[in-house]
């Protein structure tokens, strides 16, 4: 009897497990590397703490997009949820999408890996009704270079601008491969604004929009490469489809785009006439010594500057050195850079500040010091010459120098005897008593504070005992840290749309699990809203509850900025906070 039971309740768990299921399925198993791959993972009950795999060999070009179908027929209900991604394989060769993982009802399930294996690019039909084709056609990314042929250190723009057919629309787009300059100094310059401007492309009329600007210093001659700029675009396209009012309907894609490579050739600066004291600048400049003063007393300071303005390469190169008497005293210098990066290069002022102490008094000349640098509207050296200046120490002790006789004297030096009248001679030491530790205050604390620690340990062991029989206040602690943990993850994704807002949206799941113990499946507004309402929470906090949730759900196919993600991550933290005293 009892070998029948077992064998009954082995057969109902094993039911009920199999009623779960969690798993991957993709588009296609073989494709070519200008094609998509479409990822769904599917679960037929809700669950907590999805986890995708990292795609490794592929770019996540879409997603994760979330799909809920749950219906009831004949009194049962029947529910499915997906997590959808489209990929980009970024090589050729045989891959492998590994395992994801999601917790339901305790238990973690883990989805099967698929082998991928992906081919050459394959040539696709062109056929003018296909969205894919004709947004092909009518977007392009290009690379404007200032000047293919510089000089090394001279300065070069690079510009890019998206092109876009006037029948398209852009809705969003992202950088997918930043490039890499690694044979040049580079400036990005801020895009505060993309305007649509009209232009030609290929002697067709288009819009297009600056997206990036970046200044770059070549610092190797020779032939060097500019790495291609990336990006995925959605696009909205017109079909030959029109509604009642003649109007035509669109159809959504997402495209990849790149500016191409891109290669210079640097010119090495002549060596036909290069100074001795030449250091690297190349550029437009004026040069300069100046002297806060020019009459003082030994032992003042003063300040000598050293300045290079202009327009060139100003970072990039070393100022001369200043080389003064010996009887001046002289400080490291302190560097200094005012200047500014626009599309023509880098424009400014930068210099060396030395502090100087001239010891003894007398006339000290500076000698001149000259700066050299290779100026690019003439193709020749420029040697600049700082102005005679001199140091004039009208008061303080004589040098050697400045002896009459023109001799070397002895110095002789006479001690003060009052120099050490501050030291003392004596001190005033106490002797270390040596106190027995027997029945001293220490002995007796260590001796009791064992006895007082034990009620404060049954205290504790009690409460914790508490806390672990206590399941649905440990449910809904689980789900409040849950709560705090994707909001800290929010946060570290900011600037980033999709993860912040995936945990964002995650954050509020789980607060609401929590505090209204509904179940994931009813994770839907017009539920939350309902229920809220019966909890009399004021009508301010739910519309701000509500338009998060919105905000999560648009934020797929709306370009937002750092600074809206900011707002809304804050927003969030006080709609938790107000939700937490009017439901407790």
């Amino acid at each position: 009897m009892k070998l029948k039971i077992l064998l009954y309740m082995f057969l109902i768990s094993g039911f009920v497990s199999a009623q779960i299921s969690f798993t991957a399925k993709v588009s296609k198993k073989q494709l070519g590397i200008n094609e998509r791959l479409r990822v769904d993972f599917t679960m037929n009950k809700d669950g907590d703490d999805f986890e995708p795999p990292n795609f490794e060999n592929f770019t996540v070009v879409g997603g994760p997009s979330q799909s809920i179908n749950n219906s009831w027929v004949n009194g049962v209900r029947s529910f499915s949820k997906s997590y959808s991604y489209f990929l980009a394989p970024k090589k050729r060769g045989t891959f492998v999408v590994g395992q994801a993982s999601i917790e339901i009802n305790g238990e973690t399930y883990k989805t099967l890996p698929i082998n991928i294996t992906v081919t050459a690019a394959i040539d696709k039909p062109k056929n003018p009704n296909d969205p894919n084709y004709v947004a092909s056609q009518t977007i392009h990314l290009v690379a404007e270079i200032s000047n293919s042929n510089p000089y090394l250190n001279e300065a070069i723009t690079v510009v890019y601008k998206l092109y876009v057919a006037q029948n398209t629309g852009i809705r969003n787009w992202r950088e997918l491969d930043k490039p890499r300059y690694g044979d040049f100094w580079s400036q990005n310059l801020d895009v505060k604004e993309y305007k649509t401007k009209q232009g030609t492309y290929r002697g067709e009329d288009y819009l297009y929009v600056v997206l990036k600007k970046i200044v770059l210093y070549p610092q190797k001659t020779g032939k060097l490469n500019i790495e291609p700029l990336s990006l995925d675009v959605t696009v909205e396209v017109p079909s030959n489809r029109r509604d009642v009012f003649g109007r035509l309907f669109t159809n959504t894609v997402n495209r990849t785009v790149s500016a191409g490579n891109r290669t210079i050739n640097v010119k090495p600066l002549p060596e036909n006439g290069k100074p001795t004291d030449f250091s690297g600048a190349v550029g437009d400049f004026d040069f300069k010594l100046e002297s806060n003063k020019q009459t003082l007393k030994a032992t003042e300071a003063l300040e000598l500057k050293v300045i290079v303005s202009g327009k060139g390469n100003l970072k990039l190169f070393k100022l001369p050195k200043l080389v003064l008497p010996s009887a001046l005293e002289v400080y490291e210098p302190e560097h200094s850079e005012n200047v500014v990066t626009r599309t023509s290069g880098m424009r400014g002022t930068i210099s060396d500040t030395y502090t100087v102490v001239p010891n003894y008094q007398g006339n000290y000349p500076i000698p001149n010091i000259s700066f050299s640098y290779f100026d690019l509207k003439t193709k020749r050296y420029k040697t600049l010459t700082s102005e005679r200046l001199v140091i004039d120490v009208n008061e303080g002790p004589l040098g050697a120098s400045n002896s009459s006789s023109g001799s070397i004297s002895e110095n002789v030096i006479t001690p003060n005897l009052n120099q050490f009248s501050s030291f003392k001679t004596t001190t005033e030491f106490e002797p270390i008593e040596s106190k027995p530790f027997f029945n001293s205050t220490l002995f007796w604390l260590l001796l009791l504070c064992p006895f007082l620690l034990i009620p404060i340990l049954m205290l504790l062991v009690k409460n914790q005992t508490l806390r672990a029989l206590d399941v649905s206040g440990n449910k809904i602690r689980k789900t409040n840290r849950l709560a705090r943990k994707y909001l800290s993850q929010a946060k570290k994704s900011l600037g980033d749309k999709e993860p912040f807002y995936n945990a964002l949206e995650r954050a509020l799941h789980n607060y609401l699990k929590s505090k209204l113990r509904i179940e994931t499946s009813d994770f839907n507004k017009e539920k939350i809203e309902e229920i809220l309402k019966n909890k009399n929470v004021n009508s301010s906090t739910l519309e701000g509850f509500i338009s998060l949730l919105t905000a999560c759900e648009l934020a797929r196919y709306t370009p937002l900025s750092a600074v809206d993600m900011q707002n809304d991550l804050d927003k969030a933290a006080e709609v938790i906070n107000a939700l937490d005293k009017q439901l407790n």
